[in-house]
């Protein structure tokens, strides 16, 4: 027989385990912010370890634990900001939309480009300004672009799953198209540097995919 002590140890056991597991994930979060605040006011190379451990007050030991090196803690900064602002994360939310309505497709996909470009455009411009500074941060500029084209050669495939492309456009065109208007260059152009509104930014890249993707009479897809 269990006694009532033996269960209340438990309890308490199991409430310390998630306490825990709560108090690490909220250090996480903040070392990321910190170090993502670093990253933007001061740049990559004076965005040390030991800087943004004082900026959350922990130990570079501490930040360390979690991320074993400078590159590790900038992919989770880019990560963070990929996952957008709302409680699913952008990338799923996208899986979600439904394939066969083109219009409401290529709109949700400009949505989900307004709510992340602002988040991670700056970083991966940062990251790309300053691959040539650290090797390890080179290869994860090269990831973060294979990432990035790989997600929107999968988008590709949906589309033309789904009968989008246009004769004789094949998935690579199509996700050419995607990478040029998913590209933190172009939010760069026309948001940062032009002063475009993210609204207009928004438009914009919907705009440009439905001219590329809606195939119109007799346009269909004739080619993978």
């Amino acid at each position: 027989m269990v006694s009532v002590g033996q269960v209340s140890s438990d309890v308490k056991r199991q409430y310390d385990s998630g306490r825990r597991k709560a108090q690490a994930e909220l250090v996480r979060r903040a070392v990321i912010d910190a170090a993502k605040d670093l990253l933007l006011t001061d740049g990559y190379a004076r965005s040390t370890v030991p800087r943004v451990a004082q900026a959350c007050g922990v130990s570079p030991e501490s930040v360390y634990k979690r991320f074993p090196g400078k590159p590790a803690l900038v992919r989770a900064v880019v990560e963070q900001a990929l996952a957008g602002g709302g409680e699913v994360a952008a990338e799923a939310r996208s899986d979600a939309l439904p394939a066969g309505d083109l219009a409401a497709l290529l709109r949700g996909w400009s949505e989900l480009a307004a709510e992340v470009a602002p988040l991670v455009s700056p970083i991966l411009l940062l990251v790309q300004k300053a691959a040539g500074q650290d090797d390890g941060l080179a290869d994860l500029a090269r990831e973060l672009d294979d990432d990035r084209r790989s997600r929107m050669t999968a988008n590709a495939g949906r589309l033309a799953a789904a009968g989008h492309l246009r004769r004789g456009m094949s998935v690579q065109r199509a996700a050419d198209v995607l990478w040029t208007y998913s590209s933190p260059e172009l939010f760069d152009l026309l948001v940062i540097r032009s002063g475009w509104k993210v609204e207009q930014y928004a438009a914009f890249v919907v705009d440009g995919l439905t001219a590329h993707f809606n195939p119109g009479d007799g346009d269909a897809l004739v080619q993978r």
